[in-house]
């Protein structure tokens, strides 16, 4: 797997509200915050870009939004903003995906000259896949960096529930399986960045 030198690492929406369990429910992957951790780190180190990704949410009850404390990023991402040794973004939005906020992601990647994104974050089967779907869609040779994210258990049509595991094994099925993006672990991406 190659990395490019200017590969991009968009991480989407590493905010305190997702640490409300009340609101949000049984999550998975307990070690995907070390593993997000891991991956600021070497893109800082060594340069490479960094987007910062925050969820403003227009829900009055969610977790997310603004003017309450869990819109802030969790701490471990805020101490390292600012830190790295190449170009970072703040951007926000209000929908699903990173593509569809402010400031203008494809414009800034563009200006950079960037085509390799790398996708992690909260929640997988949310806002990460969809920022990962349309950066595909964009044409973008898309990463995910599948246990650097972690979502929730899930209700949908017909009384159907689903545990936070099976979604995210679903999310990355489609995207692998849909050409979307390559699916691929925290250590993959950090052996080959180092290289």
């Amino acid at each position: 797997m190659d990395i490019a030198e200017n590969a991009a690492l968009v991480v989407v929406d590493v905010q305190k509200g997702f640490e409300e369990a009340g609101f949000w429910g049984a999550r998975n992957n307990p070690g995907a915050d070390e593993n997000i951790a891991a991956l600021i780190d070497v893109w800082q180190s060594s340069g490479r870009p960094v987007v910062f990704v925050r969820h403003d949410s227009t829900s009055p009850r969610s977790p997310l939004r603004p003017g309450y404390e869990g819109n802030g990023f969790k701490a471990y991402v805020e101490e390292r903003r600012g830190k790295g040794a190449g170009p970072e973004l703040l951007l926000t939005k209000t929908v699903n995906s990173a593509f569809l906020g402010t400031p203008d992601l494809g414009a800034w990647l563009t200006a950079q000259g960037i085509s390799q994104i790398v996708v992690a974050g909260i929640q997988t089967n949310m806002c990460a896949e969809t920022t990962a779907r349309m950066g595909g869609n964009l044409g973008y040779d898309v990463l995910f960096a599948y246990d650097a994210t972690y979502t929730f258990d899930l209700e949908g049509p017909f009384g159907w529930r689903r545990s936070a595991e099976e979604i995210a094994q679903a999310s990355a099925v489609s995207l692998h399986g849909g050409g979307f993006a390559r699916v691929v672990t925290t250590k993959e991406i950090v052996g080959a960045a180092g290289e």
